[in-house]
């Protein structure tokens, strides 16, 4: 749910602020705005405020233009401001070894080329994305079962059996 703003909203106010091609609600904080952006968590954006010297609490709607500003070049390039590595969504690139961060459909069209990669060498990832088994050494036995049909249960002998054993006899 958006939070309201406490009294009349300022003339400058702007109900959507796109910051990375975007679109983010002018009534949310800028740190909780931020996490709209695909490859963006809540820490990251904590990160981009504190960097761009932004209050993480101010509405997103209430920012000037150099403030927007500011944020977009901070989270479109977050190694030019020294962030550290680990914080960095894709680091040692396959390709150029470089740390990077991916948004949005980037982030998408990687992670995508990575799996197919895998698929194709036959990676022990790979092999598992390809029979729809959990990749990252969860259990089996209780989950995942939409990837194995209905539940099975503990099914009963039918008393049937002695009662059609008898009829035979009798014959």
């Amino acid at each position: 749910m958006l939070e309201t703003h406490p009294g009349p909203l300022p003339a400058s106010f702007k109900h959507i602020v796109r910051i990375a091609n975007v679109d983010l609600p002018g009534q949310k904080q800028i740190h909780l705005a931020l996490t709209g952006i695909k490859g963006l968590g809540i820490n990251f954006a904590d990160s981009v405020c504190l960097t761009a010297g932004i209050d993480k609490t101010t509405k997103t709607g209430t920012l000037n233009d150099e403030q927007i500003k500011k944020l977009n070049e901070i989270v479109n390039n977050p190694a030019k401001y020294n962030f550290p590595p680990w914080m960095l969504n894709r680091r040692k690139d396959y390709d150029t070894g470089a740390d990077t961060h991916f948004l949005t459909g980037t982030l998408t069209f990687t992670v995508d080329n990575d799996i197919k990669r895998q698929k194709k060498i036959k990676s022990y990832v790979g092999v598992r994305h390809i029979h729809g088994q959990p990749v990252r050494g969860q259990r089996t036995r209780s989950n995942f079962r939409k990837n194995k049909g209905k539940v099975v249960g503990v099914v009963k002998k039918k008393e049937t059996a002695p009662a059609a054993a008898e009829e035979k006899k009798g014959k």
